[in-house]
């Protein structure tokens, strides 16, 4: 970010009031006001609740000359659509509006978050799912289908088996647009994709989940403890 850049938003971060009436805490959420620029990005503030491993922050992207929220939930971060505005006031309404409430609905499910497409493609009573493991391979079940959480192009959270202390996963995504499940993995937060578990049905994402989880999760895991390995290894060298 281009300093002339930075200095402006710095202006605009100090005259702005709104920001000494949010609230330390809400809903489990801790407030830093402490402003953070990277790359594009200028962190004007952050809610985030690590017990949960979610988080929520407040910022500036000098890419798009936009104010936006984006989330993180686990090692997925993503932008909330509903936020996006170049106007500063216009994104004061919309926090004063929304914020709290996207902040009780990353503590406690909210059903009506979800659409009638997801609810008739039945995921939500989706029997198989009740087998899924709570933990396998070192990885935890941190996303349950019964409780599924949107993000954004369409695409929902359905699965995510993750690890955080080797900061790598694997996710389940369904996209309603597409009327597609798909796999993700992330090692070390870096996103691996392939295309094991490409499936327009549940019973297609089931025969692909009963013959292809484990292994995935095994795959994940050990080179996740490579590269840990690795670096390992590198810290040794240059101590």
């Amino acid at each position: 970010m281009k300093n002339d850049i930075k200095e402006k938003i710095d202006q605009i971060v100090a005259d702005w009031q709104y920001l000494t009436e949010l609230p330390e805490t809400l809903y489990g959420f801790h407030l830093t006001r402490e402003a953070f620029v990277h790359d594009n990005f200028y962190d004007i503030c952050r809610y985030d609740n690590p017990e949960l491993h979610k988080s929520a922050i407040i910022y500036y992207h000098d890419e798009t000359h936009e104010y936006k929220v984006r989330v993180k939930l686990g090692l997925i971060e993503f932008c909330r659509i509903e936020f996006i505005t170049a106007d500063l006031t216009v994104f004061e309404k919309l926090l004063r509006r929304d914020l709290e409430s996207m902040l009780h609905d990353m503590v406690e499910y909210n059903p009506n978050s979800i659409g009638c497409i997801v609810r008739e493609k039945g995921i939500l009573t989706w029997e198989d799912a009740k087998r899924l493991p709570q933990e396998s391979e070192g990885f935890t079940l941190f996303v349950h289908p019964d409780e599924p959480v949107k993000i954004t192009n369409g695409s929902y959270v359905l699965i995510d088996y993750v690890d955080f202390a080797l900061e790598s996963s694997f996710t389940i995504y369904y996209n309603i647009y597409r009327d597609e499940f798909f796999g993700e993995a992330r090692i070390w937060n870096i996103p691996d994709v392939n295309y094991d578990f490409d499936a327009n049905e549940l019973p297609e994402l089931e025969e692909r989940l009963k013959d292809r989880l484990i292994p995935r999760l095994k795959d994940v895991r050990g080179r996740a403890e490579a590269e840990r390995s690795i670096q390992d290894k590198e810290k040794e060298a240059g101590a």
